[in-house]
């Protein structure tokens, strides 16, 4: 008996391992179809989805945004007088007319209002202490002028109080990138780490003076003037560089009525460069100077635009300069951006005036080409003679702007 029930165990035995192993074996099939070939089964459509995003990524990126500039709104009494009206308000409007059309176009027109919004409470003056009506940046703003520089050599004409009316003046526009004149040091490290944008490229503004005319900022309140120091450009730019694309600076320096750029405006423009400024607008010589590229076309520089609308001295102060760059951002396929200024071309403006028992009116301002020769003769010679000017560092200048 015992021997029959061994012999029982000895068949099962062989039986529970062959059970075992095929056990072993559907686990084993049933684990790779479940994990390594999952894919077999799953939704074909959702590969489609993958791929298409995968080639969207990889396709090259270009950004662009216009850029116009003008040189200063220097604002002589006869000019505010011309603009005054019956009821005792300024229109400046008219002025502007045939520079609306263009300036409108940009994605950023920049102007410099050399002479300060200083409120009426004050009066309205001429030099050497210049107060300009609020209907001066109205005028502006209404054609399209959305980037101004307020740091100036006659910013502080008007002591603190006209600056502060300007700072609110411009507060009230908050359409526009103003920079060079604020309310308090928080208020200054707020704007000048400001980050503007339009057309997905991002930008920063900050502006500068060399110059004060010797009337210095009430101690401890240099907010009221950005006055250009080394280090103080250092800070400001470190603060904004890496939240942006590109960094614009507005200088005002150079030598009055100088067409050469002077060495320190050289040394400023290559510091600047270094530090990562991308466009260097500058202002103050009153006559046009020349532009170019530096630091390995790293920056665009315009050394000074000259004036945009004034009744100053002469023909060489009526003329100024106006620009047009392009900021192009380009995203590579590998993720990487490039930005650069790229595209500078360049016209001729004129301040026409009528003289009236000699006293000028009638301002307006045009481009050279719609010149006439009784609004300016021998402007075609003119035109040739500054030409030469602005091409004096970069011969390869394009002339004539996109939009006119």
């Amino acid at each position: 008996m015992e021997e029959a029930k061994k012999k029982r165990k000895l068949k099962k035995g062989p039986l529970i391992v062959l059970l075992l192993i095929l056990i072993l074996c559907c686990l084993g099939v049933g684990g790779y179809f479940l994990f390594v070939k999952a894919d077999l089964f799953a939704p074909k459509t959702k590969t489609v989805v993958e791929k298409k995003k995968v080639e969207v990524q990889k396709e090259d990126v270009d950004y662009e945004a216009k850029v116009f500039m003008v040189g200063d709104a220097l604002i002589h009494s006869s000019i505010y007088i011309d603009a005054r009206q019956n009821d005792g308000s300024y229109d400046f409007k008219p002025m502007l007319q045939f520079i609306k059309p263009i300036a409108s176009k940009y994605d950023i027109a920049y102007y410099n209002q050399e002479t300060i919004l200083g409120g009426a409470n004050l009066g309205y003056s001429n030099y050497p202490r210049f107060n300009t009506p609020d209907a001066c940046g109205d005028a502006f703003i209404d054609a399209g002028f959305n980037m101004v520089s307020l740091a100036t050599n006659h910013t502080m004409d008007k002591g603190e109080t006209g600056v502060l009316h300007s700072v609110e003046y411009w507060k009230s526009h908050p359409e526009v990138a103003a920079s060079g004149q604020w309310a308090s040091y928080e208020e200054r490290a707020e704007k000048v780490a400001q980050v503007y944008e339009v057309n997905h490229i991002k930008y920063a503004f900050i502006s500068y003076t060399i110059w004060t005319n010797g009337l210095e900022t009430p101690y401890g309140k240099d907010y009221l003037n950005s006055v250009y120091t080394p280090e103080k450009a250092q800070a400001d730019i470190a603060s904004v560089r890496d939240k942006v694309d590109f960094v614009i600076v507005a200088m005002h320096w150079g030598t009055e009525y100088a067409w050469n750029v002077d060495w320190k405006q050289d040394e400023i423009a290559n510091y600047l460069s270094g530090l990562g400024v991308d466009l260097i607008i500058g202002a103050h010589p009153h006559v046009v100077q020349t532009a170019e590229y530096i630091n390995d076309g790293k920056t665009f520089v315009i050394y000074s635009l000259g004036n945009f609308i004034s009744d100053q001295l002469d023909v060489d102060n009526y003329t100024g300069l106006a620009m047009e760059v392009t900021l192009r951002k380009h995203i590579g396929q590998d993720g990487t951006n490039l930005n650069q200024v790229v595209e500078p071309k360049a016209e001729l403006i004129y301040t026409t005036v009528t003289q009236r028992r000699g006293w000028s009116s009638d301002f307006r301002v045009k481009t050279y080409p719609s010149l006439t020769d009784s609004e300016l003769r021998n402007h075609d010679a003119l035109y040739e003679k500054y030409k030469a000017i602005v091409n004096k560092r970069y011969p390869d200048l394009t002339w004539g702007l996109t939009w006119e």
